[in-house]
């Protein structure tokens, strides 16, 4: 201690520094140390489509032990020389029945039929409306995705024009124009950029990559939709609380009115259901007026009737 610091003040009755509050609550817990985990996505990743239900699980009951953090992949810039041989796909058409497979193995439903005539040309352009939205808020961020991969898997809309991202982003009560028009500026691809830089840094070069990191830099890579049972596993090897807790999951009611829309297998897997299950479990659940039951591409679904 420095001579200066050894002043008895009578009125405090400190020796030692003096200016602070005599009595004082602290916390000598240490803080606790989040794993970092870097979901590397792209908004028109089928597999990252199939992964939603898990993934959505894994964030709901694990999501306290976590750091999250989406990066975007870049999975398709334009079709100006792309190819993915191992997939077959040489051309928008080839995407169509890879979607559809997808679609039926996992039960999150996809259409597919756009890439037969009018298909996406880039996966950049609802990229950098993803970033341009992070800026603002990471939550709305993920809205954004959220609603972008409904609009392509399942209804089949075109997220790489401006008038549909537009009013997707008009429906978050966010301006759709505005945000569409900065996402076509040079700034918006630098974003992008700098996600793509991350991706390759963390040895990415599929979708989705989560990779789950520690304090002292040690992770665990998973590569492709994987089972709730994979990401606790790779949670608990890299974690450093002694055992995981999962907190208790949302009710229905609750968890509807924050995404607006579940699909099926979404609620399947949070709550443990069978397909045959779901609508007599959103029946006693929840209040007839407050949801509506509705099916497509063979799969049900359930919109909230309330504002989120």
């Amino acid at each position: 201690m420095k001579n200066e610091n050894m002043m008895c003040d009578l009125n405090t009755g400190v020796c030692g520094e003096v200016g602070e509050d005599g009595i004082q609550l602290i916390d000598l817990n240490k803080p606790e140390k989040k794993v970092h985990l870097y979901y590397v996505t792209d908004p028109i990743c089928s597999h990252c489509w199939a992964l939603e239900p898990v993934l959505r699980r894994f964030q709901e009951q694990y999501g306290h032990y976590v750091q999250f953090h989406t990066v975007m992949g870049g999975l398709l810039e334009s079709w100006d020389g792309f190819a993915d041989v191992s997939n077959g796909i040489n051309s928008p058409a080839d995407v169509a029945g890879h979607w559809r497979e997808v679609g039926l193995h996992s039960r999150m439903p996809i259409d597919g039929s756009l890439w037969l005539d009018n298909p996406v040309q880039s996966s950049y352009i609802p990229s950098r409306v993803y970033k341009v939205i992070q800026q603002q808020s990471e939550e709305l961020a993920n809205t954004f995705l959220r609603r972008a991969r409904e609009a392509v898997f399942a209804f089949n809309q075109n997220i790489g024009e401006e008038a549909v991202l537009a009013n997707i982003v008009n429906q978050m009560s966010l301006s759709g124009a505005a945000i569409v028009e900065q996402a076509a500026a040079p700034d918006a691809q630098s974003l992008l950029e700098e996600d793509f830089e991350l991706s390759r840094s963390l040895g990415v070069r599929g979708f989705p990559t989560i990779i789950m990191v520690n304090q002292d830099n040690k992770g665990v890579k998973i590569v492709g939709a994987r089972s709730l049972a994979d990401y606790v596993k790779a949670l608990t090897q890299v974690s450093e609380a002694a055992s995981l807790q999962a907190r208790p999951l949302q009710k229905i009611a609750a968890l509807l009115q924050r995404e607006q829309r579940l699909f099926s297998k979404e609620i399947e897997i949070m709550y443990d259901l069978e397909p045959h299950e779901v609508v007599g479990f959103l029946k006693k659940s929840l209040p007839a007026n407050e949801y509506t039951l509705s099916k497509i591409v063979g799969e049900v679904y359930v919109e909230s009737n309330l504002s989120s």
